[in-house]
Parts: structure tokens; C-alpha cells; sequence
């Protein structure tokens, strides 16, 4: 095995399709949790490995936007329009 090479446990194993079989190591706890989600992991840590290469989720609902402290007071004259 050269230097460079993954350990066997990390190397793709081809599968049908587009697919690559690959086994990774997981903390139990986290399996757990992702398994009360879905019956399919697999799918959980490919979307969730997906987001992170995009650079994240954008998530826009009501517990992730930024609350503004003062909101802009209107100019003269525009108070009771």
C-alpha cells in the first residue's frame, strides 16, 4: 500500500449505478440519533455530506433569522401614513 493510499476500510467498493460503496467508522450515539430520522443512514450522511460541500444550508425559518434590535426609524412626516 503506498503512502497516499486510504486505509482499505475508506477505499470505494463499486456498486450498480452511480453509487460507491464505502464504510466509514461513526460514533454509536450519532447513529443512533440518525436512525430514530430514517431507516436508510446512508441517505441522511449523503444529503448531510452534499449540504456540506455547498457550503451549508440556508436555512430562512423563523428560529434562524437574526432578530433586529432597533428596527429604522421612518423619516419625518411618514409616521402615520
Amino acid at each position: 500500500m503506498a503512502p497516499t493510499d486510504p486505509p482499505p476500510a475508506a477505499r470505494p467498493r463499486a456498486t450498480a449505478g452511480n453509487k460507491v460503496d464505502l464504510s466509514i467508522q461513526i460514533d454509536a450515539e450519532l447513529l443512533n440519533q440518525i436512525g430514530h430520522l430514517t431507516s436508510d443512514p446512508s441517505k441522511v450522511i449523503e444529503v448531510a455530506v452534499r449540504q456540506w460541500l455547498r457550503g451549508g444550508a440556508s436555512r430562512d425559518d423563523d428560529l434562524t433569522r437574526s432578530l433586529q434590535r432597533n428596527p429604522p426609524v421612518p423619516p419625518r412626516g411618514e409616521w402615520n401614513d
